[in-house]
Order: structure tokens, then C-alpha cells, then sequence
């Protein structure tokens, strides 16, 4: 078995050769000062009506509730950024990350690929992994891993390449050797802050009422989009990339090379009639496989609705 300086090397090397753009390594421990930033978010009901956010809190702020015997957390970075864009300038909008392959499965196939290579160099270990699908902190252990660190916008940013990336992890029972967090480069910039719409940023940043989110209104609001919001969503039907898009370092975002993340022709192809008339068949069709499907095609069509009520 490689020592725990070597095995560490081979295995960010090996995530790489997976395709994810960056990749860190933190102590497995309990988070106390994130949990108390999550406790104080909590309190403030500053998650709506995502009631999940306040399940599980011990296997959130300690990943050995997660992994019994966890030691180490691997952060990984995944690319999806792309230039292509919706032809139709007044079609409907769709976050960037949902223009492909819903990516937690795209992904996760590829984490799985990396623990049976830990397991294959290290022997028995045991590990689980993870992408948005459990009560993970993933921008915080991102963060104490050293692949970027938590913007003004609450979004993960590298310093040399910006915020449209997947984030993931695997938490195991393998001491390895760990990184520590880089410096934060927001500085004085609050064109995030500035930028969006729906006042969803404090003013000061780094805090996000996520009760105001056009991305909470668009795919985790189950209920009518509140009339007061009508006008502000800047034509975004599911997500929204504001925030990231106005972020200086989002300069540095290159084309990912993932062809499960490449849009569909008929996607970027679509008119506005066209997403107006939309029917369950053609969406069906059309997210058969996207992350866009959590939204439903009934909560697309609200969303689209209210967009079109906007103009009235």
C-alpha cells in the first residue's frame, strides 16, 4: 500500500483522468462553526419552504454521522460551463447546469469509478459518495479543502476558474494528507449583490435568503410564485445564472469537454411560442434524462406563466 503522501498524489491524479478540474482533501470532523452559521440561517426561515435543509443536522455538520469512522473528505470540482446559449434572445431561460444530463447520475458514475480506484491502491477501505443527493455542506468542505472559496454570492469560485462547477464528494475512512483553505478574493465587488433582482444577497454579502432566489422559485416552490415578485425574474423559467454572470471570475470559465453535459439541439432551438405550448409529451421528450424533471411539467408551465404575466 502507497504511504498516505503518495496516495493522496495518485489519487487527485486519478481525478483528473476522470474529468473533474479540481480536487482537495480535508480532516473528516465536526464543522462547529458552519454549524452554527446553518443553525442562525435555519432560525431565520431563510430556507422557505425547504424543509430538508433543517433535516438531519448532525450528519450535516459531522460527516462521521455520514461514514462511521470517516477520516478524510475528498472535494471534487466538476466543469459544466458552456458558451452555447438559447438561440430565441426572448425565449424562457434554463440554468446553464441543466442544459444536459441530469448530473448527479453523470457524476456520481464517475465517483463510484474513483472509490474503486482508492479502494483497488489502499485496500479495505470503506467510503460512500456524494452529489447533492445527501445532507452534505459541499460548498463548506469545498472551502477547508482549498479549491476555492465561498463568494459574496454564496457560490464556490476558483481563482482561476470561476463558479459553473459540480461539486462532490467522498467521505471515507482513509487518512490522507489534507489542504487548507485559499484566501478570499471578493474583496470590495458587489456586482452580485447589485445584480440580482429579487434583493435574494444581504447587502454585505455571503448570506443568501434563499426564500428570494429566483432558482427557489423556479424548481423548489410548490405553490404560486408570489405576485410581488412579477417582473423580477428577468425571464428565468428554471434556475437562474445572474449572480454568476456578472462575477468577474467567471472570466475565466472554459467550455467543459463533457458530452453527457452537451445541450440538446432542439433545447437551444426552441422559441418562446414554442415553450408557451409546450406540452407533457415535448417535455418529456426533451428532459427525459435533465435535472430539469424536478420542476415537473406542470410547475414549467406555471413558471412560464408568470413570466408571460410579467409583460402584462
Amino acid at each position: 500500500m502507497p504511504n498516505t503522501s503518495t496516495l493522496t498524489h495518485l489519487i487527485k491524479q486519478e481525478a483528473c483522468r476522470l474529468g473533474f478540474s479540481f480536487v482537495g482533501m480535508a480532516k473528516a470532523e465536526m464543522m462547529d462553526e458552519e454549524a452554527r452559521r446553518l443553525e442562525a440561517w435555519l432560525n431565520r426561515g431563510l430556507h422557505g419552504q425547504m424543509s430538508y435543509m433543517a433535516n438531519h443536522f448532525d450528519k450535516r455538520t459531522d460527516p462521521r454521522n455520514l461514514v462511521p469512522g470517516a477520516k478524510s473528505v475528498i472535494s471534487l470540482m466538476y466543469n459544466y460551463y458552456t458558451d452555447k446559449e438559447q438561440e430565441d434572445p426572448e425565449a424562457p431561460k434554463i440554468s446553464r447546469y441543466a442544459y444536459g444530463e441530469d448530473y448527479h447520475f453523470a457524476i456520481k458514475r464517475k465517483l463510484k469509478d474513483l472509490l474503486y480506484f482508492i479502494q483497488e491502491n489502499a485496500g479495505e477501505v470503506y467510503g460512500r459518495v456524494f452529489v447533492d443527493s445527501a445532507p452534505v455542506l459541499e460548498r463548506d468542505w469545498a472551502r477547508r479543502s482549498g479549491i476555492g472559496w465561498v463568494g459574496k454570492n454564496t457560490m464556490l469560485i476558483h481563482p482561476r476558474a470561476g463558479s459553473y462547477f459540480f461539486l462532490a464528494e467522498i467521505i471515507l475512512d482513509l487518512e490522507l494528507e489534507y489542504d487548507g483553505p485559499v484566501k478570499d478574493y471578493c474583496g470590495t465587488c458587489r456586482r452580485c449583490i447589485d445584480a440580482c433582482p429579487t434583493d435574494a444577497i444581504a447587502p454585505e454579502g455571503y448570506l443568501l435568503d434563499g426564500s428570494k432566489c429566483i432558482s427557489y422559485f423556479t424548481i423548489e416552490l410548490k405553490e404560486a410564485i408570489p405576485e410581488e415578485y412579477r417582473g423580477q425574474f428577468g425571464n428565468w423559467m428554471f434556475g437562474c445564472d445572474i449572480c454568476q454572470e456578472v462575477c468577474p471570475w467567471n472570466r475565466f470559465s472554459k467550455p467543459h469537454d463533457e458530452p453527457a453535459f452537451e445541450p440538446k439541439a432542439a433545447l437551444l432551438e426552441m422559441r418562446r411560442s414554442d415553450w408557451e405550448e409546450i406540452t407533457e409529451e415535448v417535455f418529456r421528450e426533451l428532459f427525459r434524462h435533465s435535472a430539469v424533471k424536478r420542476a415537473k411539467y406542470e410547475g414549467l408551465k406555471r413558471n412560464i406563466a408568470f413570466l408571460k404575466k410579467a409583460e402584462k
